[in-house]
């Protein structure tokens, strides 16, 4: 079950502007759930009756926004993450040349490579096990960072790989639809 006392990243404030319908709050609020929460959470965020909350909620299900997860007797929301994914190959492709996405790979590795000859390490927990050693906090802090940084590199790797492999495809498609 979803703790839902625990929040997201974004702060409520950031859904209860003034001038946004509920509606607006409801989607913005919906679009950053990495977390499961249930319709509840949501109304409670956005200042919103559950009823609402769970009707534009449904709605963004139907637009395979978010995923909707029964657990028990809650039902929980969170985003599509290969939705998400599929958008954003899709995104990657249209806004950018093979070229450049080729150009932007061979950089992720070059990156983690050089990470990898520098520490010695083979993976980011390799890296922050490494700070135990150390007493400089400087360093320290620059291993966290590098860490942190080789972790989102390593999830881009894929999405930007799958977005040239499937190039040509996209490319062919999008010009049927034009």
């Amino acid at each position: 079950m979803a703790d839902d006392s625990t929040s997201d990243t974004n702060p409520p404030e950031a859904f209860t502007r003034p001038s946004q319908t509920r509606g607006e709050r409801i989607r913005a609020a919906a679009r950053t759930l990495r977390t499961p929460r249930t319709a509840s959470w949501v109304a409670t965020e956005t200042e919103a009756s559950v009823k609402t909350a769970q009707k534009y909620l449904d709605q963004l299900v139907e637009d395979n926004v978010l995923r909707k997860i029964e657990q028990g007797d809650q039902t929980l929301y969170c985003i599509d993450q290969l939705m998400a994914t599929y958008r954003e190959i899709a995104s990657l492709q249209r806004e950018h040349t093979r070229e450049e996405l080729t150009t932007a790979l061979t950089s992720m590795r070059t990156k983690i490579t050089a990470w990898q000859e520098t520490y010695n390490v083979e993976r980011p927990g390799e890296l922050r096990a490494s700070i135990a050693d150390l007493t400089d906090q400087d360093e320290i802090e620059r291993r966290q960072e590098i860490a942190s940084e080789w972790e989102h590199l390593e999830a881009r790797l894929p999405v930007v790989r799958a977005a040239l492999n499937e190039y040509d495809w996209a490319s062919e498609r999008d010009a049927l639809s034009a």
